[in-house]
């Protein structure tokens, strides 16, 4: 029969047509991978620059113990803010102090501050000298730099209608009449002679002092002069000491103040000697001698162990640098103030941070920091101190907020004028009343002898 087989034929031919067909469906594709996740941006790193800080002083000459003082001031705030790291505005800042020598000349003054210009500077601390810092400031104010001293004290300084200049004690307006007035009064002054070294610091202060000894009742019976580098003064202690002054100030340097006192003593003078902050350092009692003794000067602040951070600030820097001479506080504080307006500026420019500075309230080592319209400090205090046994001894403190024994004496002086003023008036009172007492009473008596004639009369 032939249909069961084409039957089988049809049916194997259609098993191997779908083999065939299977055989050529594509095999399923893989799932392609998933991408790798992107990789975190590597962060850029933080831009880091350099900002270089001026210092000027006398580093060669007779004063270079006082310019490196300031300078070791400044050095030691630098290195502190290092080692603890800055980043202003975005960037890392590492400070570097630019020292330069002025030599207490202020024609060497203006060369370096314009070298400072050149250099490119963000801020200068210094100078030390009035005499320096007064003609370096126009320069410093026409580059738009700001300048802070930490020593400077001649009222011009601050007077000069500057934006750029600070001071960080008080000037000599506050220093003069407060020596002025010690003279007179503590130590008995009726008559004063005053010597001065003709600089911008020394001539200042000799000037304020004239006015505040003489305000304060004393006579000025001579007025010399000398310099800067002088050492021989016994022609002018010559012509004073026929003077017999109880008082003789000097406005200068421990430089000439320390040979000028130890030939007082050579010379028989028995006038005491008074001097302002220039001469209120170790190196004056070295330059003296035994002639020290009994000898007073004047400081603008208040001593170290009473200044707020002054005993820590004194241990370090004695460690690093030895013996604090005068001003490495103040220049200390002055470099950190500095800083402390880039800080809040956020900006290490110093159009951009020079506004802050005016703006400052500052807890430093040497006293709470805010200034006044002009750049000085406000509520400076003066400290006076006397020689002791071959070290300077505190005295006192007048202003900035502290009341010293002059002051206090003063107000009990005016307080008990007061008082014997008040029972001169009470005393004329209780006389006028009793005046009138004893006149209505005699009017009384009169009334009643009338008035009993009278009735007697009507009887």
């Amino acid at each position: 029969m032939l249909t069961p087989r084409i039957s089988s034929v049809t049916f194997a031919v259609a098993a191997a047509l779908a083999v065939i067909g299977c055989s050529q469906k594509e095999e399923p594709k893989a799932a392609a991978p998933a991408p790798a996740p992107a990789a975190a941006p590597t962060p850029a790193p933080m831009p880091e620059i350099t900002v270089k800080i001026g210092h000027v002083a006398p580093l060669t000459g007779p004063q270079a113990h006082l310019g490196k003082d300031n300078e070791n001031g400044a050095r030691m705030a630098v290195d502190e803010l290092n080692a603890k790291g800055l980043e202003i505005g975005g960037a890392k800042v590492t400070l570097e102090l630019v020292a330069e020598d002025d030599q207490a000349d202020p024609k060497q003054g203006t060369i370096v501050a314009q070298k400072l210009v050149d250099a490119k500077v963000y801020g200068v601390v210094g100078h030390l000298n009035s005499g320096t810092t007064i003609p370096a400031s126009k320069i410093y104010s026409d580059a738009g730099i700001p300048q802070i001293s930490g020593s400077a004290t001649n009222p011009k300084y601050t007077q000069q209608g500057f934006s750029t200049t600070f001071r960080v004690m008080a000037n000599d307006v506050q220093q003069g009449k407060v020596l002025g007035e010690y003279a007179a009064r503590q130590m008995a002054g009726k008559t004063v002679a005053i010597i001065d070294d003709r600089t911008a610091y020394g001539q200042g202060l000799a000037d304020e002092f004239e006015k505040g000894v003489t305000a304060a009742g004393a006579k000025v019976v001579a007025r010399e002069f000398t310099n800067d580098k002088a050492t021989d003064f016994a022609a002018i202690l010559t012509k004073i000491k026929s003077k017999r002054p109880d008082v003789i100030f000097y406005g200068g340097m421990d430089a000439q103040g320390g040979p000028m006192t130890k030939q007082m003593k050579s010379l028989g003078i028995k006038s005491r000697f008074l001097t302002g902050d220039g001469g209120c350092t170790p190196e004056y009692i070295k330059l003296a001698g035994p002639a020290s003794e009994g000898q007073y000067c004047s400081l603008p602040g208040v001593p170290l162990d009473q200044m707020p951070g002054g005993k820590a600030f004194g241990d370090a820097f004695t460690a690093k640098y030895g013996q604090i001479q005068l001003y490495a506080p103040y220049v200390y504080d002055a470099t950190m103030v500095m800083v402390d307006a880039m800080k809040r500026a956020n900006s290490v420019e110093p159009a951009k941070y020079l506004p802050e500075i005016g703006k400052t309230d500052y807890q430093g080592v040497t006293a709470r920091i805010q200034f006044d319209e002009k750049g000085d400090l406000k509520g400076g205090a003066i400290s006076l101190y006397e020689v002791k046994d071959g070290k300077w001894e505190y005295r006192e403190t007048v202003g900035g907020g502290t009341p010293g024994a002059a002051e206090v004496k003063a107000a009990v002086k005016d307080a008990a004028a007061s008082v014997k003023e008040a029972a001169v008036a009470t005393g004329e009172a209780a006389k006028d009343a009793a005046k009138e007492g004893v006149k209505a009473a005699a009017e009384a008596v009169k009334d009643a002898a009338e008035a009993t004639k009278a009735a007697v009369e009507k009887k």
